[in-house]
This record gives C-alpha cells, structure tokens and sequence, in this order.
C-alpha cells in the first residue's frame, strides 16, 4: 500500500490521477450535468491552489482553511448541459489564464451546496 509523500501537497479530488484527457473531462462533465448540478469552472495561481491551515486569527474556529476560494471565471453555466460547451469555457480560461490551476465544480443550485469539485489543469501541464 502506497502511502501520500512526505511534504506533498494535497489538492481537490482525483488531484493523485495523472492529468485528465479534454475526453475524461467531458466525461466528468456528462456526470456533473446528468445529475442536474450546474458547472462552474474557476482558476488561481500556483501558490494559492492548496488549502492550508487557518491562521492566527482563525485559530479558535475549526474548519477553516485559507485559500478555499478561487477566482470564478465568468459565472457558473446554469442551463448549460453539453459538455463541450464547458470544455470550451475551460480552454477559453486556460488561454487567459496560463500557468494556473483550473478547477470544475458541480453545484446543487435546489439544495446550494457544492457537490463535486476537481482540478482539470495544473500548472505543469501543457
């Protein structure tokens, strides 16, 4: 059993997977859509793109991570269901974008929660 490397950094689901072919994210994409939840896609810089700890005024709340928020590209694509589509906005945000993490998110606009979230580009891919 392999364990998680010492001093590595974690990131959002699926970020210990080689990275997505445009065909694994439409399929990702089908998914988040079939269920009814609305795809957004959002982006940061390198330096940002992992959750640490709370600081020292955040050290009484459990819970709290800085760096949780991204910047959100555009707004989320309510409506939207073809995947191609979000591909689309992913490379736009790519192109505009370069050497940043990009991340898709599924959210249930009926119960407003977050219901899936990935990180499709890493900086270090092409």
């Amino acid at each position: 059993m392999q364990s998680w490397p010492m001093g590595e950094k974690k990131y959002e689901n699926m970020s210990f997977l080689p990275p997505l072919t445009n065909e694994e994210i439409a399929k990702q994409v089908q998914y988040l859509v079939s269920n009814g939840w609305v795809p957004c896609i959002e982006y940061t810089h390198p330096q940002e793109g992992f959750a640490r700890g709370g600081n020292s005024a955040t050290v009484n709340t459990s819970g709290y991570y800085d760096n949780r928020y991204w910047t959100m590209y555009k707004l989320p694509m309510y409506g939207c269901n073809d995947p191609n589509q979000v591909l689309e906005e992913i490379f736009s945000c790519k192109a505009e974008n370069p050497g940043c993490f990009i991340r898709l998110l599924g959210f249930d606009n009926v119960r407003q929660v977050q219901c899936a979230g990935l990180i499709i580009v890493r900086p270090d891919q092409p």
